[in-house]
């Protein structure tokens, strides 16, 4: 199991140890539910990308967590920020990553959020309904992709799928051609397309199928437009291992498998080769994120059923009842002991709360610390504070040292927004 944890990952004395701290002198200084984000993992995940694709312009996918610290780090590792909201560009402000490496998307852009992108000096924008065209030119905005919609569906859960027909994001060929078109009437600088198909994504059929896709729309740009596009952005969408049957391809596989393939797709439209846009967000922090929860009660509820309730839940992970999202764990401060039976692990919400329908444990016991690999990805990026519970805080490790990069919320927190 211990493949599916960070790099760092190894048991010492029968307890589970990440970025050379014990997880349980890490929740006892912090607390629980705590969100365990491993620096070396983030590193070398950073590393991969640019390892595979050296001219390329990686950016990280803000969403699937946006911290500041995180942003900063990435920002060392040459990478830069995709940010689709006011809170998001200002983190990635606050960060300073340089402007030139910012992507501005977002599929409801207000007025507000195209001058802010402006003020920051943003190096793309992504131009995603046409009416955004004329407003972006009155806000400032200069230079600008068009994200394209290419109907191929990625084999993922249809919640997080965003390139089939009907999509809410990006414009299909015929609108997407016109948006290119006005663009260019309208002053801005058209530096190419966007597609994105969707993320978890564990092999790469699909993302080859839409890059192909991709490259006979640009040579019909080139047609009908007179046109080419001299950047093209190919999102992100790598998924990770939450439990042993997920079996993602490495970085270097299959980012290697998009080059290759955009490569010879744009050699067979005699076009000339464009740069290279990454937008990994989930394969950067995913496997990189541990949640550590403290057992409460161990109830037996059937003879097939025992439930072990956590701290936490759907309000700091809520993947497992939007997505259907599985996960496995183990005890932290028995890491060495023999499983004793299955188990079901659940939140202390006020719904069909469970992270985890079944799991291998060691017996589990009222003080115990569970912790729950590869939550580094829309996870407390997700969260909300159903029944008034605070959200968790998060601490960066790395040779023996833990740092707090987000704070614990309080009650206190969530109630002063109350108006009495």
């Amino acid at each position: 199991m211990l493949d599916l944890f960070p790099v760092t990952a190894s048991r010492d004395g029968g307890e589970l140890v990440i970025g050379g701290v014990r997880t349980s002198a890490i929740a006892e200084a912090h607390g629980t539910p705590l969100l365990v984000y491993c620096e070396q993992t983030l590193v070398e995940q950073a590393r991969a990308y640019r390892r595979a694709a050296p001219d390329a312009l990686v950016v990280y996918g803000a969403k699937a967590f946006p911290n500041v610290a995180l942003l900063q780090l990435f920002a060392r590792e040459g990478l830069g920020a995709d940010v689709s909201t006011l809170g998001e560009l200002e983190a990635a402000r606050r960060a300073r990553v340089p402007p030139e490496r910012l992507v501005v998307h977002g599929n409801n852009k207000s007025d507000d959020e195209l001058r802010a992108a402006a003020r920051a000096g943003a190096g793309l924008l992504v131009l995603d309904a046409l009416d955004e065209v004329e407003r972006a030119a009155a806000a400032g905005i200069r230079r600008v992709l068009v994200r394209v919609t290419s109907g191929i569906e990625a084999d993922t859960h249809e919640a997080i799928r965003t390139s089939h027909h009907g999509s809410k994001f990006g414009l299909p060929a015929d609108a997407a051609l016109e948006a290119v078109r006005q663009a260019g009437a309208a002053g801005l600088d058209v530096a190419g397309l966007h597609v994105h198909i969707g993320s978890q994504l564990l092999d790469l059929q699909a993302a080859r199928m839409t890059i192909e896709w991709l490259a006979a729309f640009a040579a019909r740009c080139r047609q009908e437009l007179a046109w080419t596009p001299a950047l093209v952005d190919v999102g992100g969408g790598l998924g990770v291992a939450h439990v042993d049957d997920e079996r993602p391809p490495p970085v270097e596989t299959f980012v290697g498998g998009l080059v290759r393939t955009l490569e010879q797709a744009w050699a067979l439209h005699d076009l000339p080769r464009p740069q290279v846009v990454l937008e990994p967000g989930r394969s950067l922090v995913g496997r990189a994120g541990v949640t550590l929860y403290r057992v409460g009660v161990v109830k037996r509820a059937t003879e097939a059923i025992t439930y072990v309730a956590v701290d936490g839940g759907m309000s700091d992970n809520p993947r497992p009842q939007l997505y259907g999202g599985r996960y496995t764990a183990l005890l932290a401060n028995r890491a060495g002991e023999r499983a004793a039976g299955t188990y079901s692990v659940a939140g202390k919400h006020c719904e069909a709360d469970t992270l985890i329908g079944h799991v291998e444990l060691a017996e589990p016991r009222r003080g115990d610390l569970l912790a729950v690999p590869a939550t580094g990805a829309y996870t407390l990026a997700m969260a909300s504070s159903y029944n008034l519970v605070p959200l968790p805080a998060a601490v960066l490790v790395g040779d023996g040292r833990v740092r707090q990069i987000r704070r614990r919320q309080s009650v206190d927190d969530l109630l002063a927004y109350d108006a009495l």
